[in-house]
């Protein structure tokens, strides 16, 4: 059992290893097929030189097929000429033999024809063959056959040339001559002799031409090692010029990437006083340029945060003296007129607005000097979504607005920052009742094995798609004349988006006038997961309401139409906080 079973494994292994091979090699194939359209599209220096190969070829081509064939026309042609021109003098030799015979009977007259024959065949310039056949039509009394130096050739002189002769004149035609396994070709020329005794016969020589064809075949080969050669000079002075060319250009684009990754000495080398020269040149004096301009925006950049982040914290010491007298003038405003009284109001939440500045101050300062930090653990997004729906329910029962949570069954867990999602939520939230109008204000929280997301939608005045493109913009205001009734500093949204950014996640907004916003966190579930899509949709799903564009890309993987609409279907846990 086992001496029949391991032929059976060692063949399985076989087949299998060759499927594989076959695998690897189509992949290669499909590799290097791919490769090569990019590196066409890539290479400047490959389209030039593919291209005056073509056209060089095509020219040569063109000048070869020209020279050979009127080289191939002039030696045939001088040859032909030749050739009848020794035909018609041999011709005549033989005519003076036959007057000059006194052959009387069939036999003297074949060893005439035969004797002529032979004479003739060494008589001419090169290997000729000769034929002597008595012409169509022809009765005597006295009778010979016919006189051949190679009978086996006789059937080349065809039937029309024989007719053409006997009509009178010289006449000629073009043949095949046998040679070996191959052809060779051969010229046929025939003219009527007249022959005593038995009457007219045909004298034909039979030309071969296969030393002209040796040159011309020789010429042909020399034509296609001179275009061969061409050829490669051609490429090979193409691709000196084109490198010549194309390596400064070459050399620029990886200086300019490097300059633009942050590598600011990065320069060109400038050699000569050609027009790369004055390229590289130019090159390096913009460069030397644009370095000069971002040191100083990076200077003038670094004042600036400094000097936000040291009014930040030089004005908490006035702040908390001028808190503490307000607090004083507060808690005394009772005993006020009630204008004092209001004042003694006005000023307390001004100050309250103050200090939220200060904070969100300081706040972004550590983000502009790369200071902010992420204390993250796993928590339950749920649990952050109702602590910071907790926090906003008051404004919203002023506002008039409904908070609308639905919540998964399942468990949201994701490695973050509970202080920082928190703020995100909370800042998203005050944003919608600050826009809602009134309406209800939308949550949604979705999860899948790579993200969770949470959705804040409003129905209010909504936003144009250039207004969501602005939302994240520090101070940005949609309508400058709207009253900021919650006292916001116009740096929430910002914080939120460099907050969601210090997570790995995305915060991305959608908005249409008249329609409503919504606001879209998605979070990555564990530290270094690059998100690709999104557990829920940015763009709400509504059977009247067509897609918008938003503020960032779409990611891929998020497919609205194949979840339900925001509050209702998958959320098992509906809350309705007013």
């Amino acid at each position: 059992m086992v001496a029949t079973g391991e032929p059976r494994v060692s063949t399985f292994r076989a087949g299998s290893g060759t499927g594989r091979r076959w695998r690897l090699w189509r992949l290669r194939i499909g590799r290097r097929a791919r490769a090569v359209p990019r590196a066409w599209r890539s290479s400047l220096q490959l389209r030039t030189i593919v291209s005056t190969l073509a056209l060089g070829l095509v020219a040569l081509l063109v000048v070869g097929w020209y020279v050979g064939e009127r080289t191939r026309d002039g030696l045939f042609l001088a040859r032909v000429d030749q050739v009848l021109d020794e035909s018609a003098r041999s011709t005549q030799e033989a005519q003076d033999s036959f007057d000059a015979s006194t052959a009387k009977t069939g036999s003297e007259v074949q060893r005439l024809l035969q004797g002529v024959v032979e004479a003739q065949r060494l008589g001419g310039s090169g290997d000729r063959e000769v034929f002597l056949l008595r012409a169509p039509g022809q009765i005597s009394p006295v009778t010979a056959g016919s006189a051949a130096s190679d009978a086996s050739l006789v059937d080349l002189v065809s039937k029309e040339l024989k007719d053409a002769t006997a009509e009178g004149g010289q006449h000629w035609q073009s043949v095949a001559l046998p040679v070996g396994t191959a052809d060779a070709p051969a010229v046929v020329v025939g003219q009527d002799v007249d022959v005593p005794v038995v009457g007219t016969y045909q004298l034909f020589f039979l030309y071969s031409l296969e030393t002209e064809q040796d040159r011309l075949d020789f010429l042909q080969r020399t034509l296609a090692l001179a275009a061969m050669v061409l050829v490669g000079l051609l490429g090979g002075m193409t691709w000196l010029v084109t490198r010549q060319t194309v390596h400064p250009v070459r050399r620029a684009a990886l200086v300019a990437e490097r300059f633009a990754d942050g590598h600011l000495t990065e320069r060109m080398p400038a050699r000569g006083q050609d027009e790369m020269a004055t390229l590289a040149r130019s090159f390096n004096g913009m460069a030397e340029s644009l370095q000069d301009q971002i040191l100083r925006m990076e200077e003038l950049s670094a004042l600036q945060r400094r000097f936000v982040s040291d009014v930040s914290h030089e004005l908490r010491t006035p702040l908390t003296t001028i808190r503490m007298a307000g607090e004083v003038i507060h808690g005394s405003r009772e005993d006020f007129e009630p204008a004092v009284k209001r004042s003694a109001e006005l000023l307390a939440m001004q100050l309250d607005r103050f200090e939220d500045l200060l904070a969100d101050l300081l706040e972004i300062s550590r983000f502009d000097a790369g200071a902010a930090m992420l204390d993250a653990e796993g928590r339950d997004v749920r649990d952050v979504v109702l602590q910071a729906v907790e926090n906003v329910a008051p404004l919203a029962e002023r506002r008039g607005s409904w908070l609308r949570v639905s919540l998964p069954d399942d468990r949201c867990a994701a490695d973050l920052d509970p202080r920082r999602v928190e703020r995100i939520l909370r800042n998203l939230l005050v944003n919608a009742v600050e826009h809602a109008d009134g309406s209800a204000v939308e949550i949604t929280v979705g999860a899948d094995a790579h993200a969770v997301a949470v959705t804040v939608r409003d129905h209010g005045v909504g936003m144009t798609a250039d207004e969501a493109d602005h939302v994240f913009d520090r101070f940005w205001r949609a309508d400058p004349a709207r009253a900021r009734t919650t006292g916001g500093t116009g740096l929430g949204l910002a914080i939120s988006l460099e907050d969601a950014h210090l997570h790995g996640g995305w915060l991305e907004a959608w908005g249409r006038p008249g329609r409503g916003a919504c606001f879209r966190l998605t979070l990555p579930r564990r530290a270094g997961i690059r998100l690709t899509g999104s557990p829920l949709p940015l763009v709400p799903v509504e059977p009247d309401l067509p897609l918008a564009r938003v503020s960032e890309p779409r990611r891929p993987g998020t497919d609205p139409a194949a979840l339900p609409e925001l509050g209702h279907g998958t959320a098992d846990d509906d809350l309705e906080v007013p």
